[in-house]
């Protein structure tokens, strides 16, 4: 299977041309920049016209519409080949997707979200990069420990995530390959080339 991850467009992803073929394509957030509707309505309509058997994608810190919004009525307005992941995940062929948007809880209710990871997911997506992991920009780690210790735990096979937008890249760590597919730079400027991994 090939997956095209691409993350934080910011309501440029249509720019995004001649895209390389792929069985599934991941957003692994920030679609919208400002995180109104009418953003978030034109991804929709671009994601889901790409010609992709699979597509999926998880919200960002800047999808604020997706902050309350019902994950299961959302779902129900999509194409079948379609999924919005939010704390939850998908099987394709065999290979397991979890799903875990941006959240602006720490502690606690974190780690209980992340406690939902299944042990045998094979992709876990989430927005923001765990703690140390292609997350530095300004001499900060901005990762997020928490996601690290259940990374630790879970060892899927791949990572997906974005939000460090001076992070872009991939680091091979034990069983599992990280990848922070930011398409913009720190600067917004549309820099980065999609990611095609195979699994």
């Amino acid at each position: 299977m090939r997956i095209l991850h691409i993350s934080d467009t910011h309501s440029k992803h249509r720019l995004l041309k001649n895209l390389p073929e792929a069985d599934v394509i991941v957003h692994s957030g920030d679609m919208c920049f400002a995180g109104t509707a009418g953003e978030f309505s034109d991804f929709v309509d671009w994601f889901c016209s790409l010609n992709y058997p699979c597509k999926i994608f998880i919200a960002g810190n800047h999808d604020v519409i997706l902050y309350e919004a019902n994950a299961d009525k959302l779902q129900s307005f999509l194409p079948e080949n379609v999924a919005y992941l939010c704390n939850s995940g998908v099987e394709i062929e065999g290979i397991k997707f979890w799903g875990a948007p941006f959240m602006l809880e720490f502690g606690e209710k974190l780690q209980t979200e992340f406690s939902k990871i299944p042990l045998d997911i094979d992709v876990l997506m989430t927005h923001n990069p765990p703690h140390g992991i292609l997350d530095f920009d300004d001499n900060i780690n901005y990762g997020c420990p928490d996601l690290l210790k259940s990374i630790e735990q879970i060892n899927p096979r791949y990572h997906l995530f974005g939000h460090i937008h001076a992070a872009h890249g991939i680091k091979e760590i034990g069983q599992t390959t990280f990848v922070n597919a930011a398409i913009m730079n720190e600067v917004y400027e549309f820099v980065n080339n999609p990611v095609l991994l195979e699994i």
